[in-house]
């Protein structure tokens, strides 16, 4: 049975973005990519499983399930679970062989014990607060947060981690530089309890484009290891003050099929609240995805791509619907493909073009796409 939508992964833009990383980071870097929510939409086993073919050594999940997932597949690497682990369900990061940042005592306590009981290493990354105000250990905290992880015999520090709040939605990088002295600060604390800390690492993608010196020994690259750049300020800023050439290759393209083509007359009302009018005899074609797909249904004046030209659409996104003007593309026929995001002819709408016209970010756009959409790679 052919899919009505489907989304299409490039192999090769995948490979190639790991590989710019790469080069920017070196060997010794430890090459953690973010394949969180979906791997940013691109589907997590198989995206996880070409970028560690391509050279990447460690992967980043947000959630448990997550990680059972990729070990279920056959994922062996080390993963690195970002997000929040509930007491009752520590044991499996054990069974598992995880690693997961810590900020809690309740945590610390519980996976203590667990260890010890079962005789296995628990590997920790103690998360350090430094001005993004979410997950971490405050400075005035952490050196009797150590010493309480010290206390348990089978945990190990791993990595100490902190996360950027602001340094990619502006070229003033004055507060990720304010953050960064005060990880160094804060690490240099925990160092001088006689802790030696094999990972310590802060850099998403925006950090590791524009500043080496956020790499240390791992770094966690999310979007941009999907070919898009995390804002505009940061390509801004990375073609003004770096001295290295790079390309981006988005790796994903979505598409849907042409389901009918009605003529409407002039004057006619299209859709839910009756918010589009005709203006003129109209070819208007129904497109089988919709807002429980992903396509978000506060989206202002977009366009999809129909043999390589651009078709309006019209009226209200419905739940598994949507409707686009073809008048001017007489070619189109039933069951023709659409492109809603991604390349055809000359013609490219952007995950980026896209998040403008929803008043939003890239990185929502497709991770929004709906996870039971097939992904093909190709």
């Amino acid at each position: 049975m052919e899919n009505l939508v489907w989304v299409e992964i490039s192999k090769e833009a995948l490979k190639s973005n790991v590989k710019t990383f790469r080069s920017l980071v070196g060997e010794s870097t430890i090459l953690c990519p973010c394949v969180k929510a979906n791997a940013y939409g691109h589907g997590l086993i198989e995206t996880s499983k070409i970028f560690l073919e391509s050279g990447a050594n460690w992967l980043a999940v947000n959630a448990l399930y997550e990680a059972r997932t990729l070990r279920e597949s056959g994922i062996t690497a080390p993963i690195y679970v970002l997000g929040y682990i509930a007491l009752s369900d520590l044991a499996e990061v054990l069974n598992l062989d995880l690693r997961i940042v810590v900020y809690n005592k309740e945590t610390i306590l519980r996976l203590g014990e667990l260890s010890k009981k079962s005789g296995k290493k628990a590997k920790i990354h103690i998360k350090i607060e430094t001005g993004n105000n979410r997950q971490g250990v405050l400075k005035e905290e952490i050196v009797d947060f150590v010493k309480y992880v010290l206390s348990f015999e089978n945990l190990e520090i791993e990595g100490l981690s902190t996360h950027f709040a602001n340094i990619e939605d502006t070229k003033d990088h004055s507060y990720a530089e304010n953050q960064l002295k005060k990880f160094n600060k804060i690490a240099a604390m925990v160092e001088n309890l006689g802790v030696k800390v094999p990972f310590k690492h802060s850099a998403n993608s925006a950090a590791t484009l524009l500043f080496p010196e956020t790499h240390f020994e791992m770094v966690r690259p999310g979007i941009a290891t999907y070919g898009m750049w995390p804002s505009d300020e940061t390509f801004l800023s990375f073609s003004s003050e770096r001295d290295v050439k790079i390309s981006l290759s988005p790796a994903l393209s979505w598409k849907t099929k042409i389901a009918q083509i009605k003529t409407v007359p002039s004057g006619e009302l299209i859709g839910y609240g009756c918010t589009y009018k005709t203006t003129r005899e109209s070819k208007i074609a129904i497109l089988p995805v919709g807002y429980y797909d992903g396509y978000d249904r506060g989206i202002a004046n977009p366009h999809v791509l129909i043999h390589g030209k651009r078709a309006a659409q019209r009226g209200r996104v419905c739940m598994n619907i949507i409707m686009v003007d073809v008048t001017d593309i007489p070619e189109a026929s039933l069951e023709d493909e659409v492109v809603l995001i991604g390349r055809d002819g000359d013609e490219t709408i952007s995950a980026e073009q896209f998040a403008k016209w929803a008043w939003t970010i890239n990185y929502e756009i497709t991770t929004r796409i709906n996870d039971r959409i097939p992904r093909i790679y190709v």
